[in-house]
Formats: C-alpha cells, structure tokens, sequence
C-alpha cells in the first residue's frame, strides 16, 4: 500500500504572488486567504500576492503567510482525493501539519503563529542573533565546535539538523562567526550565513517560547487525526500534551528534519508532497533517500502533474 506523507515549508520559502493561480481560479482557495486577512484584521493577501518582498520577508507575516498557503494547496489535494498517512513540516511548517490533522483550527494557528513571528521577533534585537548553514560536517564535530565557542562565552548551537552534510547552527552574531571559522578549520567545506531575523531554535529564543506557551492555553488543540511528526523528538505527537510541549520546545530546540523523515521512511512513507512554495524540503528528502519520490505543490501545473501521477497510482 502506497503511503504518502504532506510536508510544509519554514521561513524562508515565501515569495511573492506564492498560491496566486490557485486564488484567482478558485473560490475555495481564495476563502482561506480571505480568512487569513480577517483573523489578523490586516491585508495578509496583499502582501503574499503583491509584495513587497521585504514586508512579506518579516517573521511575522512570513509565518502566517507560509500556513495560509501551505494548508489552502493540502486542502486541495485532499478535495483531489490524494490523502496524507503522515504529516509533518520544518520549523513554523509544523503549525500546517497541525491544521491538516485536525488537532488545531486554521484560524487559530494563523493567529498563533503571527504572535509566535512577533514574540520571536522580539526575542533578540535585530543585529544581535545569527544562523549558518555548514555543510560537509556531522553532527557530533560541528556540536563540539558549538559546545567550546559557547563555552568561552559566545552562545551558539545546532538548529537545524537537515540532512546528511547540512546543519544549520544558531546564536550570537559574535558565536556563529566563530563557530564558522572553527568548522571549517574542523573540516567542514563551506560555512553560509543566512539572511535572517533571528537566531532561531537556539537557547536565545527561550524568552520567546515562555509567552507563546501562555497563548497556547488559550488555544483549542484536539488529537491529531492523521499522525503528525514533530521536529523536536522526531516522533508522532499523539495527544494534545505532546503537541503543547512540542510547540513551546519547538522554538528553541533543533529541527530534527533528517530524524523525522528516516521516521515516516520506516513506517512506510514511499511518497512525499511538499505544500506550498519553494522545493527546499523535497531536495532535503532526497538527499536522505533518494528511492523514494518527492512532489512540489506551487501553482497549478504542479498541482495537476500530482494528481496524475499520483491518483493512477492509488487505483493501481
């Protein structure tokens, strides 16, 4: 039995006009973004569909924005009869796979996750924080580059454990130049800033994890109906104990992107769709395991190219 998994993209992926053919063709579609624009009681959809590109760039409309569209093209599929055994998503991804499992309402993680933008935001002046990506060294070195540079008063940390020879380090800005300097000279074969806000799942975000947990009390969660997997243990968050603790935890631990996807391979995932802009977490699952196959879900053609190729497979 072919079983397929929905994956949703973090920060990063948006771009302007992302889900645009989608809005103009259908009604359906366009609700969710109409939605997303009452719930915040501002123009999100202008800004997805319109730009500019550096207000649509800020955590706290990317992060809504990514969800907004990301839920609109899974619902789609799902309306197509293509149905996911597994969920998951990479970093404010996780907030889509929720949707779609039924453990939390659209409406209230768009308002969550822009409040999560914001408290994350606030968390470390802008200039302050940093992220690389360093590629070609494992896990247990570059830790140990991290754990030294941090113990010598410089915080920096592993974020983002992508995939074989990418992960992601986060901290001070002072920290994540050291650490680059210092993992290259550990063997690593590039290190690469990243153009972001913050110093994301580092220690540094724990201030803002403390207020997004209090307005989490305030939000309905209900079981998942489709198995949701978490970035922080890599494992199917099962009741709404564990997705409240996965949420708070989530903002300052590392995505364990690699762990999660080697989890859904092994109970059977041989299908992966990517919902919503960009293609970053399809190439991540192909440099896990190249035997199973990824699809991009962006704009009509994509959408269409799935449904064929994936509805003859589920009556064959």
């Amino acid at each position: 039995m072919t079983k397929i998994a929905f994956i949703f993209p973090g920060q990063g992926s948006q771009q302007v006009g992302m889900g645009q053919e989608f809005v103009q063709n259908s009604e359906e579609s366009k609700a969710y973004y109409d939605q997303a624009d009452k719930v915040l009681q501002f123009e999100l959809s202008k800004l997805m569909l319109n730009g500019p590109v550096e207000e649509l760039t800020l955590t706290y409309n990317a992060q809504p924005a990514l969800l907004t569209t990301g839920v609109m093209v899974a619902k789609k599929l799902m309306d197509a009869g293509i149905q996911p055994d597994y969920t998951a998503g990479h970093s404010l991804g996780e907030y889509g796979s929720l949707v779609i499992s039924g453990a939390i309402s659209f409406e209230d993680a768009v308002q969550i996750v822009h409040k999560r933008g914001l408290y994350m935001n606030e968390a470390v002046p802008a200039g302050q924080g940093a992220m690389a990506a360093i590629l070609g060294l494992a896990a247990e070195p570059l830790k140990e580059v991290c754990d030294k540079i941090t113990s010598e008063g410089n915080p920096v940390q592993l974020a983002n454990l992508n995939c074989p020879g990418q992960i992601v380090i986060s901290g001070t800005k002072d920290g994540v130049e050291k650490a680059c300097v210092a993992a290259k000279e550990a063997g690593a074969k590039r290190a690469i800033p990243l153009v972001v806000s913050g110093p994301f799942h580092s220690e540094l975000m724990r201030g803002a994890s403390e207020k997004l947990g209090e307005e989490l009390k305030n939000v309905q969660l209900t079981d998942p109906q489709i198995p949701v997997v978490g970035n922080v243990w890599a494992q199917e968050l099962k009741d709404v104990s564990s997705i409240q603790h996965e949420l708070v935890e989530q903002v300052y631990s590392p995505v364990q992107w690699e762990n999660s996807v080697k989890y859904m391979i092994e109970q059977g995932v041989s299908i992966f769709i990517e919902c919503g802009p960009g293609k970053v977490l399809s190439g991540l699952v192909k440099k896990i395991n190249r035997s199973v196959k990824t699809y991009c879900v962006y704009d009509e053609a994509s959408f269409n190219e799935v449904v064929e190729a994936i509805g003859g497979e589920l009556i064959g």
